[in-house]
């Protein structure tokens, strides 16, 4: 049975970083939390280094702007990863071709921002689906309609054999109180259409590997350092941790609230049941970052 902690300061001396998500643990897409706030800053000030791990489909400066809008202090966390860098550096290095037709909203073609991490880019060029090579997908168009609405241009792109880059592997986010449609929910219905899709996000390894790149910018050598993974998502934040072989913290409070029957903590019998069904088993749970 995974233990349910009070507080992240419970078992934070076992760990010289954490990888820390962002939408549903320090901030619920309105707002900062407060009390996650503080648990980053209790840690950091412990020696810990905070790697901010996110399946944003944008280049970090444009997350490092968001967070502080949303009132997330600059002294709680030392470095960013982004989805969205991990996947530019794959489409820069052209593994969607040169043309691409873009799906997404407006805010995001700040995607095609130049890249400093790969030498000689692929000079990338957005054209009409009729033309392109590939796809990169930064969402939905309306984040608030399922991904079938895009139908008859993911079966004419996958007639074509077009692939998909995704530049966000979550499905679902809630902003508030408001539920709503990622890249990887687009992404996933284009392979239940035959299509084929590639990610470099949670629970991918690309990201992860610019997650420990960061690392070593921020001053902390990753190689040997005891790294926890902290999210609210048991397939990208948990099952990303199993896959690199380090622990994780599973946030209860924010996408699986209503399965694990939390408020301030989890229900132990309802998060027992959620986690006999996941594929998936974190080494920690608590309700909220605290």
């Amino acid at each position: 049975m995974t233990p349910i902690i009070s507080a992240l300061s419970e078992v934070s001396d076992r760990y010289d970083a954490v990888f820390c998500d962002l939408w549903g643990c320090l901030h619920d897409g309105v707002r900062a939390l407060p009390e996650a706030v503080e648990a980053l800053q209790g840690f950091k000030a412990r020696g810990g280094t905070v790697v901010l791990l996110t399946n944003a489909p944008r280049p970090r400066v444009y997350v490092e702007r968001q967070i502080e809008r949303l009132g997330v202090p600059r002294d709680c966390w030392d470095t960013i990863a982004t989805s969205g860098d991990s996947a530019r550096t794959g489409m820069f290095q052209g593994d969607v071709g040169q043309k691409v037709w873009f799906v997404g909203e407006e805010t995001d073609r700040v995607f095609f921002d130049p890249l400093k991490l790969v030498h000689d880019p692929v000079a990338v060029e957005r054209v009409d689906l009729s033309e392109a090579e590939g796809i990169v997908c930064c969402g939905p168009r309306d984040p608030l309609s399922p991904p079938d609405v895009m139908r008859e241009e993911l079966e004419d792109a996958k007639a074509r054999g077009l692939k998909l880059l995704c530049a966000n592997p979550d499905v679902i986010v809630d902003r508030g109180d408001s539920r709503e449609w990622c890249a990887g929910a687009v992404a996933a219905y284009y392979e239940e259409l035959g299509g084929t899709a590639l990610y470099y996000g949670k629970p991918h390894a690309p990201v992860y590997d610019l997650a420990r790149q960061r690392m070593a910018e921020a001053g902390r050598e990753p190689e040997g350092a005891r790294v926890l993974a902290i999210g609210d998502g048991i397939a990208t934040d948990i099952a990303g941790a199993e896959g690199q072989g380090i622990d994780s913290l599973f946030i209860t409070g924010g996408l699986a609230a209503a399965e694990t029957k939390t408020s301030d903590q989890p229900d132990a019998d309802a998060l027992g049941r959620y986690l006999a069904e996941a594929p998936h088993t974190p080494t920690y749970a608590l309700g909220k970052l605290r």
